[in-house]
C-alpha cells in the first residue's frame, strides 16, 4: 500500500507532469491512493524517502513521514490550490522546527 506500484519502479515524472502540483514530480512513486517518496534527493524538497502523501483541490494536505514518526493533516479552503505555495511552505516550516 505504501510502496511504488508503478511498473518497473517508475516515478510519475515518467507518467505525467504536475499541473497542480507545487513540487515536480521526479523521485515520487504511486501506491495505493497516494504518492510515495522513492528517491528524496530528487524531489528537491524536505522529505524521507518512504514518505506517503496528497493534497486536494482546495489546498488541503497530508503526508506520513515514518523515518521521521511525523504525521500532518492540513485542511484548508483555498482555490485555486496552485495560487500560493502554501503545502510547500507549511513543509518547510514543520521540517524546520523537528527537534532531534
Amino acid at each position: 500500500m505504501t510502496r511504488n506500484h508503478l511498473p518497473g519502479g517508475a516515478d510519475l515524472e515518467e507518467y505525467g507532469r504536475p499541473v497542480f502540483a507545487e513540487v515536480s514530480y521526479a523521485g515520487i512513486g504511486f501506491g495505493l491512493g497516494f504518492a510515495v517518496v522513492e528517491d528524496a534527493a530528487k524531489t528537491k524538497s524536505l522529505t524521507s524517502k518512504g514518505e506517503y502523501n496528497w493534497g486536494g483541490a482546495a489546498s488541503t494536505a497530508f503526508w506520513v513521514d515514518p523515518a521521521e514518526e511525523l504525521t500532518v493533516v492540513f485542511l484548508t479552503q483555498l482555490l485555486p490550490s496552485n495560487t500560493h505555495p502554501i503545502r510547500t511552505r507549511l513543509k518547510q516550516l514543520v521540517y524546520q522546527a523537528l527537534v532531534d
